[in-house]
């Protein structure tokens, strides 16, 4: 099996994830804020990374090097990931997936600045086919511009700054202290941020399940992420999470009754030819 077969169904794996989570943050927003929603799952996750850091004996693999890259990696994602859960409150289900899908493209053009990795001719078109698909399911202009759809698109630009920055930390980092560092830092990012005002929210018995399923599904979608950016390049793993818009498109209709526009399948078909050329072209030019 090929590293990139095998990123490949890492990504799956990470796709199945964040669907899950995305479902749970929006149970969850009726009660608690997305600083909140963060910092208990991030808890969550030192948790568990400490339980499979110690029974798999990786703790040793923890260190303090990169700690600057850790912390760049980290912020971009907590920001990236709060204007995630706030958007799915206030926008259809589809319209953030679609939007955040604007992640690979920054991926392809950023790579080759701060990766070194190849722009080649075929990421170029992939990305302008993902580009444009991403574009038949938004319709800009379409509706007026909102909070929610605002934070949608940052939170692409966010994502993929910390996916190179997590392509980077792979390089001389194992997956236990990336993952580690993910944890505390945003542990520490959300309770200040969420104790800002002086009041945070306490778990109850309708949130608390929510609550560890996003712990338990961020984490995991990380582990999958980090695995398959450690097996193939940022500008081939992540176009791969395109799969994920059809996949909540049908999630938000058969949960939320949100309709299925045939522009989002339209979309989805453009997305989708995008993904695979770089995948399968892409590949074949690199080698």
């Amino acid at each position: 099996m090929t590293n990139t077969l095998r990123a490949c169904l890492w990504m799956i794996g990470a796709i199945l994830s964040f669907t899950s989570m995305a479902i749970a943050g929006r149970q969850v927003s009726f009660a608690l804020d997305t600083f909140e929603i963060m910092t208990y799952r991030s808890l969550l996750g030192i948790l568990i990374v400490c339980i499979v850091a110690g029974f798999s004996g990786t703790w040793r693999q923890i260190n303090r090097q990169q700690m600057g890259l850790h912390a760049l990696r980290n912020a971009a994602h907590f920001t990236g990931q709060n204007l995630w859960f706030f958007a799915l409150t206030v926008i259809p289900l589809a319209q953030v997936f679609a939007l955040e899908f604007t992640t690979p493209i920054w991926v392809l053009l950023l790579s080759p600045l701060l990766l070194g990795e190849r722009l080649t001719h075929v990421g170029v078109i992939a990305a302008l086919i993902g580009f444009v698909g991403v574009l038949v399911v938004t319709r800009p202009g379409s509706a007026p511009l909102s909070p929610g759809l605002i934070a949608a698109a940052l939170c692409g630009v966010c994502f993929a700054f910390s996916a190179i920055f997590t392509r980077k930390l792979t390089r001389t980092q194992t997956i236990t202290c990336i993952l580690f560092y993910l944890t505390t830092m945003q542990a520490i990012f959300g309770l200040v941020c969420a104790g800002f005002d002086g009041d945070i929210a306490l778990p109850n018995a309708v949130t608390l399940p929510w609550l560890i399923l996003i712990g338990c599904a961020g984490l995991f979608a990380h582990f999958c992420l980090t695995t398959a950016l450690s097996l193939a390049p940022a500008s081939v793993v992540m176009p791969i999470d395109f799969v994920r818009l059809p996949a909540i498109a049908v999630v938000g209709a058969l949960v939320y009754g949100e309709i299925i526009d045939p522009f989002i399948l339209l979309g989805a078909a453009l997305i989708f030819g995008g993904n695979y050329l770089n995948i399968t072209k892409g590949q074949a030019i690199r080698r």
